[in-house]
């Protein structure tokens, strides 16, 4: 009896030992066995780098915190875990901290909301039921990201039109690596890419690129480029250069200069319209002859592998307008029409650019052509829905088409492209020709540029935000702010000019899939109080079932 009570005092000795040396162990070193299929709690190589290579302390805020319905628990549980998973891997330089920008004063809480908001953190409004009834309620699912005293803004929520809150919460899981991961990325870069709107050719103004170009200001320098007058050491120092919806055209020298910075590896993103059609031109006059422009820019772009056709798109999936119906009491009844010239693409490629954005707004958007360049791959991340057609110009434009029902049976076709990315090595368009007159070079461009990549948009308009005829002020990219709705094109910008200007494809962390394995409602409603009873009485049970084996296993061994 005191050989067994010893050998047991000598087993639990040895396993107080064993958990002793195994905290001792866990401290210093770290793994996690992952055992879903998709290896959804599984970090990237590319975020693991970023954590190691942290050299000073970085302080992440986020702002979920509170009383939220249970999709919003959810996806705080999801950002806690990933955060988790951040600070094991930084070496301990990565800390932080949930706080509920609702806790205090109506006052200082709207003060805090527009401190927020100025830093890029975009609010969201939230329905909650109370004892009243429903109830709108602010919230920032969002976080700050602060290292060596530079902030970056994280928006982790990604809506989309006409998805579930399921799917919704679900495409918010899935981004959550990639949106930390950029931000971690771009604040530590102490030298900021610099991106260049160009200007000279009647593109969209500063007020109208005001959001386009703030929004990217938190992680790049922006301006404007005159290609007239830049030289070949300022495009040198770009990375990446946009040209948003020019309306005169392009010289040759200019054209020059675009082709050398894309032999050099630069990237380009064209967002351009091909034909003549202006909204306000309409309101004036009732109607319009929209008519091709001449940018000079056709034999360029053909040379690199697209072609923006001389057309209009009018699809079925459009935006509104308002339209003034008539006069009541003096009063001008303003209604609001949908406008097939206002075409609304929905993102269907899984293609890490597009993947899970919402409907993205254009105006009077044209269709692109794919031309085989050896060398150079195309995919097509944009394009029309199943119910539109195409107007060919020159044609006249009037409002009263609005009175007209389109007929679906009339707009059924193949979706039409109108966004394409390009990337690989392009032909150059001077290759075998005589320097321009205005360019001072004995330089030859190469035949063939350095591995690069291009986005083409055939619609100019994607860009520019709404302006308020009250004040002025800019609303927000994507903003309709006749309607209220937001859409994409703000993170689609985002997206483009991250695709753009990553060399270590970070943004391949937005290929991350989380599947969703929902319950089946109908089978719930049928078999609700089956799984109750077995949920209830099977520990129940298997409790007693236990304590009887211990009693008659005592007895049988012990009894006398």
């Amino acid at each position: 009896m005191v050989n067994r009570r010893k050998q047991d005092l000598t087993y639990l000795a040895a396993f107080v030992v064993a958990i002793a040396v195994l905290n001792v162990f866990s401290a210093y070193f770290f793994t996690r066995i992952d055992f879903t299929r998709e290896k959804r709690y599984t970090l990237s190589d590319i975020s693991k780098a970023e954590l190691a290579s942290l050299r000073e302390d970085m302080q992440v805020t986020v702002y979920l915190e509170g009383e939220f319905p249970a999709g919003f628990k959810r996806l705080r549980s999801e950002v806690r875990d990933l955060l988790t998973d951040f600070k094991a891997y930084s070496n301990g330089h990565l800390h932080f901290s949930f706080v509920n920008p609702s806790s205090g004063s109506e006052e200082s809480n709207n003060e805090l909301y527009q401190q927020l908001a100025a830093k890029g953190l975009t609010p969201t409004n939230l329905s909650v039921k109370t004892e009243e009834g429903m109830s709108q309620k602010l919230i920032f699912p969002s976080a700050l990201v602060i290292y060596k005293g530079i902030e970056m803004p994280v928006n982790f929520f990604q809506n989309k039109m006409g998805a579930s809150p399921e799917e919704v919460l679900n495409n918010s899981v899935q981004n959550l690596e990639y949106a930390f991961t950029s931000a971690i990325r771009k604040v530590k870069s102490g030298g900021r890419q610099r991106i260049g709107f160009t200007e000279g050719h009647k593109e969209l103004s500063d007020l109208q690129l005001a959001d386009a170009m703030s929004t990217l200001q938190g992680a790049y320098e922006t301006g404007r480029v005159n290609l007239k007058t830049i030289s070949f050491s300022g495009l040198d120092k770009l990375k990446l250069l946009i040209v948003p919806k020019p309306d005169s055209s392009f010289t040759e020298a200019e054209k020059y200069k675009i082709d050398r910075f894309l032999m050099r590896g630069g990237s380009m993103f064209w967002v351009i319209d091909n034909v003549n059609a202006e909204l306000d031109s309409l309101r004036g006059m009732g109607s319009q002859l929209a008519f091709s422009k001449k940018l000079n820019l056709d034999d360029m772009l053909f040379r690199y592998g697209v072609r923006i056709n001389y057309n209009l798109i009018a699809d079925m999936n459009c935006a509104q307008i308002p339209l003034n119906v008539g006069n009541a009491g003096g009063q001008a009844q303003i209604q609001m029409v949908p406008w097939l010239f206002y075409p609304v693409f929905m993102p269907v490629s899984k293609h890490p650019v597009v993947k899970n954005l919402d409907g993205i707004r254009s105006e009077f958007a044209s269709t692109i052509d794919t031309i085989a360049v050896k060398g150079v791959s195309k995919q097509v991340i944009l394009s029309s829905s199943p119910f539109s057609r195409t107007l060919n110009v020159p044609t006249t434009l009037s409002l009263q088409m609005v009175e007209q029902e389109p007929d679906p049976r009339a707009f059924r076709s193949d979706p039409k492209p109108v966004g394409v990315l390009l990337e690989g090595m392009f032909p150059s368009d001077f290759s075998n020709r005589p320097v321009p007159e205005g360019i001072n070079t004995t330089e030859q461009l190469p035949e063939k540029s350095v591995p690069a990549r291009m986005i083409i948009v055939a619609d100019g308009d994607i860009l520019k935000n709404q302006v308020s005829t009250q004040d002025g002020s800019p609303f927000p990219l994507g903003f309709d702010r006749y309607t209220g709705q937001q859409y994409g094109n703000k993170n689609f910008l985002l997206n483009v000019v991250d695709y753009l200007t990553d060399d270590s494809g970070i943004i391949e962390l937005r290929s991350k899939e989380v599947k969703m394995r929902l319950l089946d409602r109908a089978q719930i409603k049928t078999e609700k109080l089956n799984w109750q009873l077995l949920c209830v009485l099977s520990p129940l049970l298997l409790l007693i079932l236990a304590g009887l084996v211990q009693f008659f296993y005592r007895k049988k061994r012990y009894g006398v």
